[in-house]
């Protein structure tokens, strides 16, 4: 694993995206894996060190998340941005040659995906939408404006990560050192030793005016032209599963993966969610 950043642009000027990088670097088969709103890269640790030998892996913080900058304009917290910034990390990995490019998207990061994949002349060979799907249900919004941007002070890491398993408890079953490490790098400790969230209260800002109803991505998804593999949580709240089987009958029309005890969202750290994954990357083209 390697440490790196890109340099990208916002409306007040640079600002650095950290990324975690593994694998070889002159590997031409690159997968990008994007992180949920209040995540970061080091969420795919486990699913890298099970694709680097075969994949060169990307796992990027997003803006005001993990490593990377935060933005001095909070209103660039969105879509807008992190399409720009994904294309400068796009940029970058595909410099030197061609390259076949996978992308991996948990949530935010699905969106990410979906967005960029409908474009025209799209540089994702595949696409992974992870528990995120054509319509965003209002009462999803409404429950992550309930936490997103609080940043709540803890005496302790110890404290923290009894947080973070109490918000996260969606994420299913997980082992203590996933539960740690989830926490670890999800976290920033203050010159007082105390402990918050590692991510930019700011990114609330999307969300101070709750969307009046739900959010509808079909005509993006209908753009998808790459092959596509949908996951879902079998108890999630963010991709009802309704909305995942009429996901599979138009746009990319992928294979639905559903996994039991999960709600939003699967961490992919499982041996069992990594194989659908893995499994579906190595297909032959």
């Amino acid at each position: 694993m390697r440490s790196e950043s890109v340099q990208c642009l916002s409306s007040s000027g640079f600002h650095h995206m950290r990324y975690t990088d593994w694998g070889d670097p002159a590997n031409p088969r690159i997968v990008i894996c994007a992180h949920g709103l209040t995540r970061n890269g080091r969420d795919f640790d486990d699913l890298a060190r099970a694709l680097e030998g075969d994949f060169r892996v990307i796992c990027p913080d997003i803006a005001g998340r993990g490593r990377s900058d935060w933005l001095d304009n909070k209103q660039d917290y969105g879509y807008p941005q992190y399409m720009a910034d994904a294309n400068a990390l796009l940029a970058r990995a595909t410099a030197g040659g061609p390259k076949t490019i996978h992308w991996i998207g948990t949530s935010m990061g699905g969106i990410l995906g979906m967005l960029l994949a409908a474009l025209p002349r799209s540089p994702l060979a595949r696409l992974v939408v992870n528990d995120v799907g054509i319509v965003i249900p209002k009462l999803a919004l409404e429950r992550i404006a309930r936490y997103v941007g609080k940043s709540p002070v803890f005496t302790s890491l110890d404290e923290l990560e009894a947080h973070v398993r109490l918000i996260s408890a969606p994420f299913g079953p997980l082992t203590d050192q996933q539960w740690r490490h989830l926490t670890v790098h999800g976290a920033r400790q203050e010159g007082d030793g105390k402990w918050r969230m590692g991510y930019d209260p700011g990114i609330a800002v999307v969300f101070e005016k709750a969307a009046a109803a739900d959010v509808d991505l079909s005509r993006y998804w209908d753009a998808v032209t790459c092959p596509t593999l949908l996951l879902r949580g079998a108890q999630s709240d963010v991709l009802a599963q309704e909305v995942a089987i009429q996901m599979t009958q138009h746009g990319p029309k992928p294979r639905l993966v559903e996994f039991s005890g999960v709600g939003h969202a699967p961490m992919l750290m499982a041996e069992n969610q990594i194989r659908v994954v893995r499994e579906f990357l190595k297909e032959p083209q």
